[in-house]
C-alpha cells in the first residue's frame, strides 16, 4: 500500500468527502452568480465574511486547549495579508461569474494550482525541477487556448479569474509559509476575523435591503460556505491533501453543469481543450511533487 495513503485514516472516506466538498463549491458558486447580479458584489462578500468570521469563533471557542490558545499567532501580518489577498480573489470571482459565467471563470481558475508550483520556488525555497516549470509552461498554453487571444473573442473580463487564481496561489503559499512553525488553526481563524472586518468597511457603504425572495438563497449561500469549509477539514482529517487533490478538478466539472443549466451558459470546444490541457498539466506537477 502506498505509504501516504497507510498513513490516512480512512482513504475512501476522504475522498468521498472531497467530491461532496466540490460539490457543495460548485453550487456555492451558483448561488454566488445569482445573487452578484441581483445585488453589490461587495454587500454579498460581506455578509459571507460575517457568517464565516462567526463560524470560526464559534471553533475557537470549541477548542480544547482554549479560545487564547487556539488563536494565538506570532504571524499577524502574514494572516492580514492572507485576509486581503482572500477578500479580493472572492470578489475578483464573483464578479467574473457576472461577466463571463461560471463555465469560463473556473476554467481559467484551474491554473491556480499551477500558480502554486510556480510560487513555492521563489517563496518557500523548494526545489524546481525542469518536469515542473514544463507543466507550468503547459497550463499558460491551456489558458491561452481558452482565452484566444485575437480572435476576437478575447474580453478582458477573463483576466478577472486568471488574477483571482494568482491571488489565491499567493494566499496558498503564505499558507504553507505560516503553518511552518504553527498550529493550522490561527491561519483558518485570522484570515476569515481579519477579512470580515476589511469587508465590513468596504461592504456598509453599498448595504442594500434584502428583497424576501433572496433571503433564502442568501442564507443557503452563506450556509454553503460554512458547509464547504468545514467539509473540507473534515476531508483532510481523513486523508492527506496531496492524495485527493486530483479529485479537486471535479469543481469544473460540477459548475459547469450548474452553468448550462440554471445560467443558459454554452460550453465551448476550446474552453473543453484548454481547461483539458490546464487539468492534465495540473495532475503531472502533482505527481512530480509526490515524487519529491
Amino acid at each position: 500500500m502506498n505509504a501516504s495513503l497507510a498513513a490516512s485514516k480512512n482513504p475512501r472516506l476522504g475522498i468521498l468527502l472531497m467530491v461532496l466538498t466540490v460539490a457543495i463549491f460548485a453550487i456555492q458558486d451558483g448561488f454566488s452568480r445569482s445573487l452578484a447580479e441581483a445585488y453589490n458584489t461587495p454587500m454579498v462578500v460581506m455578509i459571507r465574511y460575517w457568517v464565516f468570521a462567526s463560524f470560526v469563533i464559534f471553533m475557537a471557542t470549541r477548542r480544547p486547549e482554549g479560545f487564547r490558545a487556539a488563536v494565538s499567532s506570532k504571524q499577524l501580518p502574514a494572516h492580514f495579508l492572507r485576509g486581503v489577498l482572500l477578500v479580493v480573489e472572492i470578489c475578483f470571482m464573483m464578479l467574473a461569474y457576472t461577466m463571463i459565467g461560471l463555465i469560463e471563470t473556473h476554467a481559467i481558475f484551474a491554473i491556480c494550482p499551477l500558480m502554486v508550483v510556480a510560487l513555492s520556488g521563489p517563496i518557500l525555497g523548494e526545489r524546481m525541477s525542469w518536469q515542473r516549470w514544463a507543466a507550468v509552461a503547459a497550463g499558460l498554453l491551456g489558458m491561452l487556448v481558452i482565452l484566444r487571444p485575437g480572435a476576437g473573442v478575447f474580453s478582458w473580463a477573463s483576466l478577472l479569474p486568471f488574477g483571482a487564481a494568482l491571488l489565491f496561489a499567493l494566499y496558498s503559499v503564505l499558507s504553507r509559509l505560516t503553518t511552518r512553525s504553527e498550529p493550522t488553526f490561527p491561519s483558518l481563524f485570522w484570515p476569515a476575523v481579519l477579512g470580515a472586518v476589511l469587508m465590513t468597511f468596504v461592504g456598509m457603504p453599498s448595504l442594500e435591503p434584502v428583497s424576501p425572495q433572496y433571503i433564502l438563497p442568501l442564507a443557503l449561500y452563506c450556509g454553503m460556505s460554512i458547509l464547504s469549509h468545514w467539509l473540507l477539514l473534515k476531508t483532510y482529517e481523513q486523508i492527506q491533501a496531496a492524495q485527493v487533490q486530483p479529485y479537486a478538478y471535479l469543481q469544473i466539472v460540477f459548475a459547469s453543469v450548474i452553468g448550462m443549466l440554471f445560467f443558459g451558459e454554452v460550453l465551448a470546444l476550446p474552453i473543453v481543450i484548454g481547461a483539458g490541457i490546464i487539468v492534465m498539466a495540473g495532475l503531472f506537477a502533482l505527481s512530480q511533487e509526490r515524487r519529491t
